[in-house]
C-alpha cells in the first residue's frame, strides 16, 4: 500500500454524516443573547432588552418561581420582489434568562415593546420597599 494514499471506510464516512446532522440540530436550537441594561431605583428594577425585528406576537415572557425568561423571534423578512445578496445575522431567535431577587414582586411586572426595545418594570415587593418609621414621644 502506498503511504500517500488515504482510505476512508464506509463506517467513517457514516460517522461524519451523523456529526453533520448533530451540528444542524445544535444550530437550529441556538439563540442570540440580547444585550440588556438593568436600572435599579428605590421602587424596583427596569430592564431594557434590545430585540431588533421582534414583534409583540413573537415575544414570550415567562416567570416561574424566581426565574424570568425572555424568548423572541425576529421577523426580518426580505420585501417581496427583492433578494438578499448578503446576510450577516441569519439567526432570528433570542433567549435570555434571569434569576430574580425575592425582594421583587413578580406578580406586578409590566412590559412594553417599542421600536425593538423591550422595557420590563419589576417593582420591589411591599416588604422590601423603603419605609419611614415614625418615632413616638415617650
Amino acid at each position: 500500500m502506498d503511504r500517500n494514499t488515504t482510505t476512508t471506510s464506509p463506517r467513517a464516512a457514516g460517522s461524519k454524516e451523523i456529526a453533520r446532522k448533530d451540528d444542524s440540530t445544535r444550530y437550529s436550537d441556538a439563540a442570540l443573547t440580547p444585550p440588556v441594561d438593568v436600572v435599579e431605583d428605590s421602587g424596583g428594577i427596569t430592564l431594557f432588552a434590545d430585540l431588533p425585528g421582534v414583534s409583540r406576537d413573537k415575544l414570550s415572557l415567562q416567570v416561574a418561581s424566581d426565574t424570568l425568561t425572555i424568548e423572541a423571534e425576529s421577523g426580518l423578512s426580505v420585501p417581496e420582489g427583492l433578494e438578499s445578496s448578503h446576510t450577516e445575522v441569519s439567526l432570528g431567535r433570542f433567549r435570555r434568562v434571569f434569576t430574580l431577587s425575592k425582594e421583587l414582586d413578580t406578580n406586578a411586572i409590566s412590559a412594553e415593546l417599542s421600536q425593538g426595545v423591550l422595557k420590563l418594570r419589576i417593582p420591589k415587593a411591599e416588604h422590601a420597599q423603603p419605609r419611614r418609621i415614625e418615632i413616638q414621644a415617650a
